[in-house]
């Protein structure tokens, strides 16, 4: 994806702006930058096989887009899709980090693409991963890849999310960890967010995936953050982390990544 004026002048704003151990007054925040941001990412040796595999796969691949470019017929290859889709290493291990430090066992993915940071995800113990795609092209392959990976533990649900995340949530559980990368719209996120609250708890945290993609993303990241029902939250740029706990007491912080 270019990056655009939006972002550019997004990320200066958070490189003047963002801070690391040393200026961490709670607590909390000192023991997640420490303990979790700052961790060493150890990438998954089959994911990352499976992800050069992808990465150079010319396969032809055609579908209408129902996110941010809703609407538009795409017509790729599956390396081109791997290209600008694929969570990077060094994200999808801090998500598998934030799974392990808050012992998160029923996780939900929107937006599963060809399936790669769902097997880090997967790899957190205790996990069951239930990861949802809304296109059909791209849920195949992500298939394939759970497929090869061997993995028992991830759920894939095909289908629009608009309808296939709320009959999901009807009969499932409280949720402890979401990761929301798939429409990246204003209305799409706080719509999925609004879904997602009564299953959520005090120990649940979400995740926003790319805040700044663009000016809607980054307003709809500004509103989560101020939820009431949000007591603190921490930007990475291109990431966004939310948590519930009410003993937080509305904590906001831009930490280095």
């Amino acid at each position: 994806m270019p990056i655009n004026a939006h972002q550019i002048k997004s990320y200066l704003s958070y490189w003047l702006d963002a801070v690391d151990e040393h200026a961490l007054h709670s607590p909390f925040f000192f023991d997640f930058y420490t303990g979790v941001v700052k961790g060493y990412p150890v990438p998954l040796t089959v994911a990352e096989s499976l992800r050069k595999k992808l990465l150079a796969d010319t396969r032809s691949v055609s579908f209408t887009d129902i996110g941010a470019k809703r609407g538009n017929n795409i017509h790729t290859t599956l390396g081109a899709i791997a290209k600008t889709s694929l969570t990077p290493v060094r994200y999808a291990t801090l998500y598998k980090r934030i799974l392990e430090k808050f012992q998160c066992k029923t996780i939900i993915e929107l937006g599963t693409s060809l399936g790669i940071n769902t097997l880090y995800l997967s790899s957190a113990p205790g996990a069951t991963v239930f990861t949802f795609e809304g296109i059909d092209a791209i849920a195949e392959t992500a298939a394939l890849t759970f497929e090869f990976a061997e993995v028992s533990n991830v759920k894939l649900i095909k289908g629009n999310i608009h309808t296939t995340l709320p009959a999901f949530l009807q009969s499932h559980r409280k949720v402890d960890f979401v990761l929301m990368d798939a429409n990246h719209t204003y209305e799409a996120t706080m719509l999925y967010f609004k879904m997602l609250l009564p299953k959520l708890h005090e120990k649940s945290v979400v995740v926003i995936d790319d805040i700044y993609y663009s000016k809607e993303m980054t307003e709809a990241w500004k509103a989560l953050k101020h939820h009431d029902l949000v007591y603190a939250s921490a930007d990475l740029f291109k990431c966004g982390i939310l948590f519930f706990d009410p003993s937080l007491n509305k904590q906001h912080v831009i930490l280095q990544f």
